[in-house]
């Protein structure tokens, strides 16, 4: 339990007594696709060696200047509250090194950890003034988890890569192809930050806070007009409505982002924390570091894919589970091909057999859809 006390040379200052996870592994939280990437990648020899040689190509050294000599950088004489809560979150996943934290003059709120030598947390000044403590605490809890888990690394490369994406546009294919890694690094880096979602909710303990943070990064710092269980609502009718045409849509949208949408985001942390595997890290039965080195990377991409299995069987999307009819020979498939794209359409709500606005048995009878 964090006490208040010197542990590691972290001073623990918390609101409120917080369980503490000592040698806690990144695996404990890490989601499986993100987990199973990372196994990979620490198994892979020379691996540091090689983006060692290349940070002399990223902008690595300038970024910390820039932050250093442009930003205002947390300590116990600057924004002294954020000092204390970096600190209690590095006390709770027991990270031994502090990171530099920085609060740079930003109104669009954001949060980042860059860097390859060592990771530097960056929070904007527009994320600190929306947020309010407890809600703060899961964000910094959540930038302590990509330290943590290594992710860093990854987002430096990821930012060089699409700034590289640009400036070879021009080349025949040279862009295609690095915009082909660029997307690929994208779709890991979604999957990262539901990992580190899950370390905030760890780090912060307290999942309405979780949830209050991500549905003001959403509408803003108007608590008093907004909902948490209608905000998940949202997510629901997000991944459940709509036709074919509307999943494609979805994917079009996500594919430039380097974040899950925020519904989705909230929907998922509330679902991890009600799993078995939270509570068993809450009862502290977790990976622990000191083992990282016997994990298997056949098990974790085993593990990965049968997540994603499991997403695609139990996704509401239209898209997701024609895939999942495919895969089990659904009887119906044919018609609903014959049908076009209504006949992927998620279904509504169940009307009785007297009821006149209900569907006719024919494929002409089919009553009108919005925006069709």
């Amino acid at each position: 339990m964090s006490d208040g006390h010197q542990h590691n040379g972290h001073e623990s200052v918390p609101s409120r007594q917080r369980r503490r996870f000592p040698g806690i592994s990144s695996r404990a939280y890490e989601h499986p696709a993100d987990r199973s990437a990372l196994v990979a990648l620490r198994k892979l020899s020379g691996f540091d060696t090689v983006f060692k040689a290349l940070s002399g190509l990223l902008p690595e050294r300038s970024l910390r200047l820039m932050f250093l000599s442009d930003s205002v950088r947390v300590s116990d004489r600057q924004f002294a509250h954020l000092n204390d809560m970096l600190r209690d979150a590095c006390y709770i996943l027991d990270l031994e090194k502090v990171p530099p934290m920085y609060v740079a003059q930003d109104p669009n709120p954001n949060a980042m950890c860059i860097g390859l030598d060592e990771p530097i947390i960056v929070v904007t000044t527009g994320l600190v003034e929306l947020l309010d403590e407890e809600e703060m605490r899961a964000v910094v809890g959540h930038e302590v988890g990509h330290a943590l888990s290594g992710h860093a690394v990854y987002r430096t490369i990821l930012l060089f890569l699409t700034s590289l994406a640009v400036r070879v546009a021009w080349i025949p294919l040279g862009n295609f192809a690095i915009m082909a890694i660029v997307t690929a690094l994208r779709e890991w880096f979604r999957k990262s930050e539901l990992s580190a979602d899950r370390a905030g909710l760890l780090v912060g303990q307290d999942l309405q806070a979780s949830m209050r943070g991500l549905m003001k990064i959403a509408g803003g710092n108007h608590l008093h007009e907004m909902n948490v269980d209608a905000f998940l609502e949202q997510a629901e009718e997000y991944e459940a409505g709509g036709d074919l045409r509307d999943s494609v849509l979805k994917i079009l949208n996500v594919l430039p982002r380097t974040h899950p949408f925020t519904t989705v985001r909230a929907a998922e942390l509330k679902k991890w924390e009600a799993s078995r595997d939270h509570q068993r890290i809450m009862d502290g039965h977790y990976p622990r570091r000191d083992e990282d080195g016997d994990a298997s990377v056949r098990d974790s991409w085993r593990e990965s894919a049968s997540a994603y299995a499991g997403e695609v069987k139990n996704s509401k999307d239209p898209l997701m589970k024609l895939v999942s009819d495919l895969a089990g020979g659904a009887g119906d498939l044919g018609d609903r091909v014959r049908r076009g794209f209504g006949g992927f359409a998620s279904p509504g709500p169940k009307r009785g057999p007297a009821d006149p606005e209900g569907p006719s048995d024919t494929p002409g009878g089919e009553p009108p859809r919005d925006g069709a």
